[in-house]
């Protein structure tokens, strides 16, 4: 109960139905506060408890001083958690082994239960191995549950073992999209109380949800696992920039080009941590689904979260979703009563205020390595020849099997590099007429010769296909066009958009380039069902896009092998070709360890490049193809117009679709219905499995945490750059047989065909160790020269280059402590506990980097790993340092006090000295760090009650 100090209890009558309330008003300063301060502030004055939040926390929110920098912590507790399956299992797993913990020590394992309500949405695992054919959807899910039955086993025992926990089956949608069409509340209804829906989610686009004013964010997995267990998050009042949104869109451009120019303003203008809140006039002229789309990229653009206030858009969404008339009555009625409406003329306090005129938005791609890289769709080809030359050996016209720079004998034996998140990647395309190269022959791009001619480099390859077909590969070629993710298959606009350029791009005899591997992965089943009833699918599917799956593909890592010999022609001649996806990641090695370069796109703009074939063409001013009768087709021929888009959006997608897709969401199909269903409280650790593993996160733990110590005698596992993201240390994507996690898989029996990916062996802490810090595309400056997972291990004579596990695992074995060095922004990138975990396990103390991104920050202290940063102006550069250092810190003893120290000493056996910064930022973080992570101090802490 409330200690109520503000008298705001209050009671709010909807319908037949009463709720208790939390009057805002109540509070002194809330009036002017932006709509995200107001729910953080309702949060406050609910679960005021007198100790971990207090009527002075309160009193602090509503006097926020919107100049200042962030200083007073609060503790904000999330109605609710949301996952998919790559990093729900983990937090399963870890439910799992604390509930053995609590056991061991003496407590009641049931005692180890959710008390928010945690719903889980089973998403990254389908894989694109099958595309292009009509029983593509069939063959993959297929594939998905053979390679995941332990898995799916392992959350099926945690739906009926754990209260509060809820799986939505695969075969689904992506979680994102079925946050916003289905589990989204925007007001929550529990014990006789409303508030407004929050919430915290292992994913770093959970941030979707703000598109319909719901306040949430991304956390790593362990920071989840507390919520779920009752434990608020820790945070500071942030500052809240406003966005003011003037005018409209113009024609030709899409909700994709909108929120591309977004993500460059708001990363140039800097708003990592913070809130950013959309105001003013415009807002009412963009569309529900295209507030998600911006709201889903907030990461992208570093913010904490990125909101909409609940309008009149809001309530016409949930009515066309299907939420009943109750709950819309009340999201209307409450946002109303509480001051949550949206006032278009208002002008709320804020810390930073940009503005955009929607009506100067261009079509636009970004890449081809990072979402906020964003290019004009003019400038396209000028802006990918300018940045061929980075991708490519200079005065190579072949390629082998090295790393770049680095000699035979140097190269360690059979080595390659893991990919990012679930096996091989796509990536986007664009936004604007696309060119395509005319047909030489049989599907020969135009290339060579006047490539060359234009001071291009060219390396043209003659590949033979399999049906016999021969065509060239050459740099640029869109190896892979996807149709995927979240950010976009939740926008009905574009997706119909692209389904209709699909139409008339056949009716003029289009079709896509033989080497284009073309995938359709829908956040929902909503969205087949609107293409089904315009009678678009076969546009589509004439073109490539057959329904692959409904999940998170492409984006993640799981876009599948490309075909064998467009494969083989791009590795054995280093060819860099490209990826085209409607999704929001980019990052290098992410999307496919074939594919060196990423665009991200709208789905129109994903037909258009497949229909080109390459990056290498301007596709508003040159032709995509020539047509039956040979005539050159100009993107601008095929690109559907508004009215076009509007009339098929408006007839034929209605409420009973979403009544009908989620009618039984959690119920799955025979195939989840017919696993078998493992029982009781504790969770039988198969030893054989190489799936679910029992972590060691408890073992020898007491109810007494350890003195923390100061770290001596470290050496450097890793010195990074400046924009080493999560995507580079956490280990996703394929498995290749020659690394450590490969090795230990056919120690374990399991044959190469059946390795499967990272992503799903993340329930398993051996696989997870070994692959982490070993992206393909990540440089370790301490192993000049190569690209993947490689370190120098100086428990050998001269520091030979060797895999990072295996270094580490000498490290630990000679009791010698780790650290990292980084640059700007370390640990961008999505939300991953296994950033934090493997660190850690990989024996970690330390890591010392010039700036950090919010998440990976906060998840490295959740294991026990101590985040510094080098002084203001400095860097490992400036200092001097070489990473063969030996590296003491000291100070950090300071924290047994109940002290967090302002810096610590480091000292190198080299003579430099520094005083780092401790990125210990709130009390409670440095609650988790004595404790020796949060799970630990969470376990503790429920004991003791």
């Amino acid at each position: 109960m409330s200690a109520n100090s503000f008298d705001a209890r209050s009671t709010l009558q909807v319908g037949d139905e009463s709720y208790e309330i939390f009057r805002l008003d109540k509070a002194e300063g809330s009036a002017r506060l932006p709509y995200s301060l107001k729910v953080l502030l309702e949060n406050l004055l609910r679960t005021e408890d007198g100790a971990n939040i207090t009527a002075d926390h309160i009193r602090a929110l509503g006097n926020w001083d919107a100049s200042a920098q962030p200083s007073q912590e609060i503790q904000f507790t999330p109605a609710r958690v949301i996952m998919q399956d790559f990093t729900g299992v983990p937090c399963v797993v870890d439910l799992a082994t604390m509930r053995e913990a609590v056991k061991e020590l003496g407590g009641d394992p049931s005692r180890i239960n959710p008390l928010a309500p945690a719903e889980l949405v089973i998403d990254h695992s389908v894989i694109a191995d099958v595309f292009g054919a009509p029983d593509a959807f069939k063959r993959n899910v297929e594939l998905e549950y053979g390679r995941n039955k332990e898995r799916y086993q392992f959350l099926r025992w945690g739906q009926t073992a754990f209260d509060e926990f809820k799986v939505v089956p695969p075969g689904t949608g992506i979680v994102h999209q079925v946050n916003i069409e289905h589990l989204a509340r925007v007001v929550m209804v529990r014990d006789g109380k409303a508030y407004p829906d929050t919430l915290v989610g292992t994913d770093s686009h959970t941030t979707m949800v703000n598109g319909l004013g719901v306040l949430g964010w991304g956390v790593g997995g362990i920071e989840a696992e507390a919520a779920m267990l009752g434990q608020p998050v820790s945070m500071l009042i942030p500052r809240v920039v406003g966005f003011k949104l003037t005018g409209e869109l113009p024609t030709g451009t899409t909700a994709t080009d909108l929120v591309l120019t977004i993500t460059e303003m708001l990363r140039e203008h800097g708003v990592v941590g913070k809130f950013v809140e959309f105001y003013g006039e415009g807002v009412s002229a963009v569309p529900l689904a295209n507030r998600a789309t911006i709201g889903n990229m907030s990461p992208e653009f570093g913010s904490t979260a990125a909101i909409f206030p609940i309008d009149a858009e809001t309530i016409n969404y949930l009515k066309l979703t299907g939420r009943t008339e109750q709950q819309i009555a009340l999201v209307e009625a409450y946002a109303k009563e509480q001051g949550l409406w949206l006032d278009p003329a208002a002008e709320p306090d804020f810390s930073e205020h940009l503005e955009l005129d929607l009506s100067t938005v261009v079509p636009s791609i970004a890449g081809p390595k990072r979402p906020q890289d964003r290019i004009a769709l003019a400038g396209a080809k000028q802006q990918f020849r300018a940045d061929l030359p980075n991708y490519i050996k200079a005065g190579v016209t072949g390629g082998d099997d090295r790393k770049p720079g680095v000699p035979q004998q140097e190269q360690p034996a059979g080595v390659e590099s893991p990919v990012d998140e679930a096996s091989a990647e796509s990536f986007p395309a664009s936004d604007a007429p696309a060119y395509g190269h005319e047909d030489n022959g049989a599907g020969a791009p135009r290339h060579s010769a006047a490539a060359s001619a234009e001071g291009r480099p060219s390396n043209p390859v003659r590949v033979t296909a399999a049906d016999g077909s021969s065509y060239e590969l050459d740099h640029g070629a869109v190896a892979i066009a996807a149709i995927t993710s979240c950010t976009n298959t939740s926008n009905p606009y574009v997706m119909v958009g692209a389904a209709l350029l699909a139409k008339k791009a056949v009716e003029r005899g289009l079709t896509r380039k033989p080497w284009v591997k073309t995938t359709l992965a829908p956040g929902s089943k909503v969205v087949m069902d609107y293409y089904d009833r315009a009678g678009l699918t076969p546009y589509l599917e004439k073109l490539g896009f057959n329904l692959v799956g409904y999940g998170c593909t492409t984006c993640i890592g799981n876009s599948g092998p490309l075909p064998e010999e467009v494969s083989k022609a791009v590795n054995d001649n280093d060819l860099a070709v490209v990826s085209v996806l409607s999704g929001n990641r980019n990052f290098e090695g992410r999307i496919n360890p074939d594919v060196k370069m990423n665009y991200l796109a709208s789905p129109p703009l994903v037909v258009a490049y497949a229909i080109a074939g390459s990056m290498d063409i301007d596709i508003t001013s040159e032709p995509l193809a020539t047509d039956s009768e040979g005539n050159p087709v100009y993107l601008r021929d095929i690109w559907p117009s508004e009215s076009e888009v509007e009339e098929v959006v408006a007839s034929t997608i209605g409420q009973e679709m979403f009544g009908s897709s989620y009618s039984d969401v959690f119920a799955g199909d025979a195939q989840w219905q017919a696993l078998p269903v493992p029982t009781g409280d504790t969770f039988e650790w198969d030893p054989e499995s190489t799936y679910v593993r029992k972590p060691p996160y408890f073992e020898g733990m007491g109810m007494e945490p350890e003195p923390v110590q100061d770290i001596a005698g470290a050496r450097v596992l890793a010195k990074l750059g400046d924009s080493v993201t999560t995507d580079h240390i956490s280990p996703a994507g394929a498995i290749k047989a020659d690394t450590p996690a490969g090795k230990y898989l056919l120690e374990h029996g399991v044959e190469r065909r059946d390795f499967n990916s990272y992503g799903s062996r993340r329930g398993n802490h051996e696989v997870m160790i070994r692959g982490t810090f070993a992206n393909i595309r990540l440089r370790n400056q301490i192993a000049p020269g190569t690209e993947g997972g490689y370190t120098r291990d100086f428990t050998q004579e001269g520091g030979p280059v060797s895999f990072i596990y295996d270094a580490s695992q000498n490290y630990q074995a000679a009791g010698i402590p780790l650290v990292v060095l980084a640059g700007k922004e370390y640990g961008s990138g999505s939300s991953r506990d296994w950033a934090a975990k493997g660190t850690a396990l990989l024996g970690v103390k330390a890591v010392i980097a010039e700036s950090y991104e919010r998440i990976h920050r906060s998840n490295l202290i959740g294991m026990g790993v101590l985040p510094l940063q080098f002084p203001e102006g400095q860097s490992a550069e400036s200092l001097g340092l070489t990473g063969e250092e030996t590296f003491s810190i000291s100070g950090i003893t300071a924290l047994n006090e109940g002290e967090t120290p302002r810096t610590v000493k480091v000292t190198t056996d080299t003579g430099v000295e520094f005083d780092a910064t401790v990125r210990i930022d709130t009390p409670g973080e440095a609650d988790y760090y004595r404790n020796g992570g949060i799970m630990q101090y969470v376990l503790r802490s429920l004991i003791r009650k």
